[in-house]
């Protein structure tokens, strides 16, 4: 088995610690809609212990299922972002090399012409 380069061993790195964050955002998500279904459950003293369980374990899903779509529709938004800065970057960088090239060209023109100029035996 090979050793991973450096380049691999970060992209790793970054990979497992983005696992672990997402890890730990769905758990404390998961405790905040826990919670809040006990605090609504507490407040409505005639369910019976079944009720209050089925109608928070309900809460809980429908609360998980609604942020699930808002990560979801940050990412697209995210990643259709990241596209249309990077396509813009690739165009404006582009268009700064053709400006260069444009530039040395007018200044190699110049040089020799001057050369060509300076060369010329007394005209």
């Amino acid at each position: 088995m090979r050793t991973p380069s450096g380049g691999e061993r970060r992209r790793l790195a970054d990979a497992l610690a983005n696992e672990a964050e997402g890890y730990l955002v769905a758990c404390a998500e998961r405790e905040a809609a826990r919670r809040e279904a006990e605090q609504l459950c507490a407040r409505l003293p005639w369910l019976t212990t079944a009720q209050a369980e089925d109608l928070g374990h309900r809460l809980v899903e429908q609360r998980l299922e609604v942020t699930r779509g808002i990560l979801r529709r940050s990412a697209d938004r995210a990643e259709r972002l990241h596209r249309a800065y990077e396509a813009r970057y690739a165009h404006l960088r582009r268009t700064l090399l053709r400006r260069h090239a444009a530039c040395a060209c007018t200044l190699l023109a110049c040089a020799a012409l001057a050369a060509a100029v300076l060369a010329a035996p007394g005209r």
